[in-house]
């Protein structure tokens, strides 16, 4: 699908936008590094204890800011560090200390300090491209002739219509250039403060052991309710008719030779039952890891989910080779529970599916055109998704606003298994 050209100039005047907003966050994240200098410099007279809590706290406020400011616009994933220690029991002098021995602190004081040196710099960029390039388009062809002939723009000297339409013409390039600057700018920003904004190593590592173990935990009362689900599907399923079927063959032995009509309506019988006992186990296993998922990779088993949804379904797939069968089995799991929520819920006509995989991470996006107003709080399809994708480190993220569209978007970070073996 291609974006619309009105859809593409929105976005870029949009980015330019929020350089603009960004460079006067950089003011108020330095107006913020200072007064924590300040309160840190007062610390020897005693007024710095005072102090440095609430500059402390007013620093955070604008660096959780900034972090919330990168997940909204860019791509780029930001771990906040812990919060403030804050005790109101404590003394001044215990809170204080407390600050300043959290790491947290001194790396959003560093951020603070360069982010308007490198990031208000940075973010400057495509403003200053669009700004000079209107100078250029818009107030030069009209103010050349009552200048004398020391006009200049950039480095073409306006003295004649020539030169005023050259004028006009490098500032609408340099217009265009700073539009489409604007959200690679972003992202660079963004890429630049994660260092530091994130949370520092060894509270990003305690989070992971908590995680892992808390996915590991979920992992196995997975696999034990699907335990369960496969004994009682068997025992109430295949496992049942397979006992009618011996059963109805020893009637039959017993009628073969006294009544062979009635042994050949037994038989009868037989053949249905094990057919049917045939297609409980085929049943199963398509629950367990369907066919065309291990034959012809992810891509085609979406395919095969899209051709059986009454809803107009749309793929996607951009993904060139093979996953490891455990991460195809979730994303298909999840896809499918996905498709499920947009035709049971979401009132939805149409859906697009995207799969890409790059930079060691699967993507897959999952877009429906229904009302809208979805909620992972509430039931337990897609939360159920998210445990699943947690067991591989994934993420599932929901935007669903009152009255569409609805998109849930899944990572799964994973090397490729093999080279392309189908259609996707």
């Amino acid at each position: 699908m291609f974006d619309k050209p009105r859809e593409v100039v929105a976005r870029t005047c949009v980015a330019v936008g929020r350089c603009q907003l960004a460079s006067l966050h950089a003011l108020a994240a330095s107006a913020a590094g200072s007064l924590v200098v300040l309160a840190l410099l007062l610390l020897p007279v005693g007024v710095g204890f005072l102090l440095l809590p609430p500059a402390a706290r007013a620093l955070r406020a604008v660096s959780d800011r900034s972090r919330s400011r990168i997940a909204r616009w860019t791509d780029v994933r930001v771990d906040a560090p812990e919060p403030l220690p804050a005790d109101p029991g404590t003394n001044a002098r215990k809170r204080s200390g407390a600050i300043l021995a959290d790491e947290g602190f001194w790396r959003d004081l560093g951020w603070a300090w360069l982010e308007p040196v490198a990031g208000g710099l940075l973010v400057a960029v495509p403003l200053a491209l669009v700004e000079y390039g209107a100078f250029g388009a818009l107030v030069q062809p009209f103010i050349w002739r009552l200048i004398d002939d020391g006009n200049w723009y950039a480095f073409v000297p306006v003295h004649t219509t020539a030169t005023m339409l050259a004028a006009l013409l490098l500032g609408l390039a340099l217009m265009a250039a700073g539009l489409l600057a604007a959200p690679a700018v972003l992202r660079l920003h963004a890429r630049m403060g994660r260092p530091l904004l994130s949370a520092p190593r060894s509270t990003q590592l305690t989070r992971r052991i908590e995680r892992l173990t808390d996915t590991r935990g979920r992992a196995l009362d997975t696999l034990a309710a699907e335990l369960r689900r496969v004994e009682r599907d068997l025992h109430d399923g295949a496992q049942a008719r397979l006992v009618a079927l011996g059963m109805t063959l020893d009637r039959a032995t017993r009628l073969l030779e006294k009544d062979p009509a009635a042994a050949r309506e037994l038989l009868l019988e037989v053949r249905g039952t094990s057919e049917r006992a045939l297609q409980d186990l085929r049943d199963l296993v398509h629950g367990i890891h369907p066919p065309v998922l291990a034959d012809r990779g992810l891509g085609d088993a979406v395919r095969s989910l899209a051709l059986d949804s009454f809803l107009d379904v749309h793929v996607a797939a951009r993904l060139p080779g093979r996953h490891p069968a455990p991460v195809e089995s979730a994303a298909y799991f999840a896809v499918s529970e996905a498709l499920t929520n947009a035709a049971k819920h979401s009132g939805a006509r149409e859906v697009h599916i995207a799969l890409t995989h790059e930079d060691d991470l699967l993507r897959i996006v999952v877009t429906d055109d229904g009302h809208g107003g979805a909620d992972l709080s509430r039931g337990t399809g897609l939360a159920g998704v998210r445990q699943r994708l947690d067991t591989f480190d994934g993420t599932l993220a929901l935007h669903s606003p009152q009255g569409g569209p609805t998109t849930v978007t899944m990572e799964i970070p994973c090397a490729l298994s093999s080279p392309k073996t189908s259609s996707c």
